[in-house]
């Protein structure tokens, strides 16, 4: 039987010495050595209007990694000692197919291609009297203020919350004819549900609200908003409010009431449009209630 030490200590027993061999300063023989960088990256077969979550482990507390996708740069933050996530995210404006991620840490680089699935998303065609209406300066530029926001801190925990109890109206993603003319970078940037007026509307996560914009104000076009910072890039954007029952800079918590379904802005009627946000992008919500994003 293969003895099960290896050292230097001999054992001399009736004239005869026993090698006691030590196995555990022979385990890098023994074993492929464990790679420093390691990344897991879900859902592993994406579809357009997924977040792509990356997690990587490092070696080293010191080593943070990078995460890179077409020549873009993505934040990466801490979840845990030596462990880190970057969020991806990927809309109906993407093309399907082949899909490069690159991560660095470690001293290492680690090139990994998904296949971005095709989906189908519906096609409307409206028409509009007059061309519609305009949004104005100050809410164009305060809403692209907000969506540019990546704050280091995570506030939301666990799968979101149905905003509003009533029946989804538009989904995610639908495509449109307006006056019978193809809008070729137009999607549904969100989820409307139909609700009467004063509904309530809660929060879907925790967060600190960055934006509060009144019809009254110039927002014109979005009418009542409110617009909440979950952190790390992740933000949600309220539309067509009718009352608003929070200032920014509050901190609410998931479930919490921020206001009530209104028609405000450009609507046809009662409903609430919730649209959810990474690093700028408007991904589908329903993953992130359903399965949970963390």
């Amino acid at each position: 039987m293969m003895p099960h030490s290896f050292s230097p200590l001999s054992v001399v027993k009736g004239g005869l010495t026993r090698l006691i061999i030590s196995i555990t300063t022979g385990v890098g023989l023994l074993c492929p050595p464990v790679l420093a960088l390691q990344v897991l990256v879900t859902p592993e077969n994406p579809q357009l209007g997924d977040t792509i979550s990356v997690i990587i482990q490092t070696d080293t507390a010191d080593s943070e990694p990078t995460v890179s996708l077409r020549q873009k740069t993505y934040p990466v933050f801490a979840v845990g000692s030596n462990h880190y996530r970057a969020l991806l995210p990927t809309t109906p404006l993407d093309q399907p197919g082949n899909f490069p991620i690159q991560v660095r840490g470690d001293g290492e680089t680690k090139n990994i291609m998904l296949s971005l699935q095709n989906r189908s998303f519906p096609t409307q065609r409206i028409w509009l009297k007059g061309g519609g209406s305009n949004a104005t300066e100050t809410e164009l530029s305060r809403v692209a203020a907000f969506k540019k926001l990546v704050t280091p801190q995570k506030f939301w925990n666990g799968k979101f919350l149905r905003p509003n109890s009533g029946s989804v109206s538009t989904v995610f993603g639908i495509r449109r004819y307006y006056n019978g003319v193809w809008v070729k970078n137009y999607y549904h940037r969100g989820v409307d549900y139909a609700a009467g007026t004063g509904s309530p509307i809660l929060a879907p996560a925790a967060g600190q609200v960055a934006l509060v914009g009144r019809e009254a104000e110039g927002f014109r076009v979005h009418g009542n908003t409110v617009g909440i910072n979950h952190g790390q890039g992740v933000l949600s954007i309220m539309l067509h409010m009718h009352r608003i029952d929070v200032k920014e800079g509050d901190f609410v918590q998931a479930g919490q009431k921020i206001g009530t379904v209104g028609s405000t802005g450009a609507s046809t009627g009662p409903h609430l449009h919730w649209g959810l946000y990474v690093h700028g992008q408007a991904i589908d919500p329903v993953p992130w209630r359903f399965q949970g994003i963390d």
